[in-house]
């Protein structure tokens, strides 16, 4: 298990940590905008259809989004993170770099248990190696 565990590490790590860079810029770049989503208050948030007008099913009708340069950076960042900047082997390489942080999270805990019983059976106690 430890030798997956390592190889695995040493391929997707660099992978994991664009994830994670592109995740906190996303977050960054929410709370940096936070108070810019209700320009104008409530009554602006409203649209105002044309008359006749019926958002047709299946769609969702709102207001046209303002566009301004800190939303076009956050959608940038948002396709660097999900892999979709770098085509259909970015996506899968995020994809796969997902699946290997969930085997990691199981491998570590498996192999931390696997010590914590071996310490165990050799008459120490404590939860640390």
């Amino acid at each position: 298990m430890r030798k997956y565990h390592r190889w695995l590490a040493v391929v997707f790590g660099v992978f994991l940590v664009w994830i994670a860079l592109t995740g906190f810029g996303i977050q960054f770049l929410d709370l940096s905008q936070e108070g810019n989503h209700h320009e104008g208050g409530p009554a602006a948030a409203k649209p105002v259809a044309p008359a006749g007008f019926v958002c047709p099913k299946g769609w969702t009708c709102g207001p046209e989004r303002k566009r301004d340069a800190a939303h076009e950076t956050k959608e940038f960042v948002q396709h660097l993170h999900s892999g979709e900047a770098f085509g259909p082997l970015g996506v899968a390489i995020s994809i796969a770099s997902s699946i290997a942080l969930l085997f990691f999270a199981f491998s570590g805990v498996w192999m931390y248990l696997q010590m914590w019983r071996g310490r165990r059976r050799g008459g120490k106690r404590g939860l640390f190696w």
